[in-house]
């Protein structure tokens, strides 16, 4: 919740005036590694959310993870970040495609669910 409020206000902010307000970083996340950055994320926050304590007992640092699976820094993050941000309609691209891989890893996950219950119902027939 705090993280959409935060995007708000940024947009809000940055959208007041009516020119470019952020320069392109030198060394930007490509869009489809940003994607895959957020999507990560995302997956994060939820485990999170649901067992923190396995985080904790693993010491398990989520965005030390982040930098070295996709080999960035905090720096690069933040500016590839304000930069994607600073372009609205990039932006909803962007959160448009987590939110569809998100939907797709569900019903995934779903369908995976349904094949073992079906394989221990016909497992217990059989005996």
């Amino acid at each position: 919740m705090m993280r959409k409020i935060f995007f708000l206000i940024t947009f809000i902010i940055l959208f007041s005036c009516g020119e470019e307000v952020i320069d392109k970083p030198v060394n930007l996340i490509s869009k489809e590694k940003m994607i895959d950055i957020l999507y990560d994320l995302a997956i994060i926050d939820a485990a999170k959310s649901t067992g923190p304590q396995v985080m904790e007992n693993k010491n398990f640092v989520p965005m030390e993870f982040i930098y070295n699976k996709y080999e960035i820094d905090s720096m690069q993050f933040v500016s590839s970040d304000l930069y994607y941000a600073s372009i609205p309609l990039e932006y909803e691209d962007i959160y448009k495609k987590i939110e569809d891989r998100i939907v797709k890893e569900k019903e995934r996950f779903q369908k995976l669910g349904e094949k073992k219950k079906d394989s221990l119902i016909q497992e217990k027939e059989e005996e």
